[in-house]
């Protein structure tokens, strides 16, 4: 059975909610129904007076990972298009002072590093302070909502890909993120979640009946968003995670790697869910732009492959048989690794050589408190 967004609901229902109100509308390219009508067409179809769009990263059309994005208007509607990924990162009170209800409608992909949770929070941090009411239109976490796996982000370590103690995959829906914001933060704000139909914990993407919704242009498939669990973490290093290809984060590689010794140690782990390959290939752009990585290329074998372990594991190899190549960027002094997996203890047992199971072996307890914490929070 086909599972039913938040928008299809409000739909439904004639938007009668946001009838008589100034609504600002948080959505991008990713803001459709089930049968992929605009959330902005079906709004205006129904007399909605939509006030603004406020746009996350990569804007409303969709841009590169990383630029930042100036104000603009709508080209068919005129509406006038926020950035809050440009100067500035949420609203402040001049965007405001026409509004008295925020809609969110974008869709999520499931993990800690995913910027648009961050314009979520910001935006309730917002409305709470300028005292307008919010409502967001729940969509599927791709990854499912069972799975939670990675330590809690350290206090320190909070920056727009990481924050508010969040795991690295944390099995919440967008509507069930906004309830962990607000109890988290203790937030003061008139919050409203349009629940799915038909979505339940175990059901990953492929599962929902709908179309792949792409979140951003770096995870065009479901089975690159599946990779960048994991394969995120390839940012924080001098080696390409396949952006400036044809399948991002489906591949690693770097000119100075060894396929051969990456593959056969690799295999030594037996990894029963995803399949590899010895793989050569040129970023179009990104890392390595025009020379040829040497490297390996991942396919899931089932929609809860599991690319942390993957990474975990790989990183180790690179640190043990190239420790002369391997570079850890900084971001504000700190290890960017540290930022995307949320602790500084990881980094330190991948040098160390430990395995991914005994890493996983210490997020447990974090997990567990995680998990504790979200139990009244769940809307499915």
């Amino acid at each position: 059975m086909e599972t039913i967004l938040g928008l299809d609901i409000l739909r439904r229902d004639n938007f009668e909610i946001l009838k008589g109100r100034k609504v600002g509308l948080i959505t991008n390219y990713s803001g459709v129904s089930k049968d992929l009508k605009s959330n902005i067409e079906l709004m205006l179809k129904e007399g909605i007076k939509i006030q603004k769009i406020f746009t996350p990263e990569h804007g409303f059309f969709g841009i590169s990972d990383g630029v930042h994005i100036e104000d603009t208007y709508h080209p068919k509607y005129g509406i006038k298009l926020v950035s809050l990924y440009g100067k500035k990162l949420r609203p402040n009170e001049e965007d405001l002072k026409d509004i008295d209800i925020l809609v969110y409608d974008i869709q999520d992909v499931g993990l800690r590093f995913y910027t648009f949770i961050y314009t979520l929070v910001y935006t309730l941090e917002s409305a709470s302070e300028f005292h307008i009411s919010y409502v967001v239109l729940d969509r599927p976490n791709p990854l499912g909502g069972e799975i939670i796996k990675g330590p809690r982000i350290r206090q320190n370590l909070n920056s727009f890909v990481g924050g508010y103690f969040l795991p690295i995959r944390y099995g919440l829906t967008v509507g069930e993120l906004a309830l962990y914001f607000k109890k988290i933060k203790k937030l003061d704000v008139d919050l409203r979640i349009i629940k799915m139909e038909n979505w339940k914990r175990n059901m990953l993407y492929p599962d929902t009946g709908l179309l792949w919704n792409v979140p951003s242009p770096n995870l065009p498939t479901f089975s690159s968003a599946i990779c960048y669990a994991g394969m995120c973490f390839f940012e924080a290093v001098n080696i390409s995670e396949g952006r400036g290809t044809t399948k991002p984060f489906e591949y690693i590689g770097a000119p100075w790697l060894d396929e051969d010794i990456l593959y056969n140690e690799l295999l030594k782990e037996n990894f029963t869910d995803i399949a590899f390959r010895k793989r050569y290939f040129v970023p179009e752009f990104s890392k390595y732009k025009g020379e040829v990585c040497r490297g390996l290329e991942f396919f899931p074998l089932r929609y809860n492959s599991d690319f942390i372990k993957v990474s975990l594991s790989l990183l180790k190899i690179i640190f043990k048989y190239f420790p002369d190549k391997i570079q850890f960027a900084k971001y504000n002094e700190v290890e960017r690794i540290d930022y995307l997996i949320g602790d500084e203890e990881t980094k330190k047992d991948i040098m160390d050589g430990k395995s991914w199971q005994e890493i996983y072996e210490r997020w447990e307890k974090e997990e567990e408190k995680y998990k504790e914490f979200i139990e009244d929070i769940l809307l499915y």
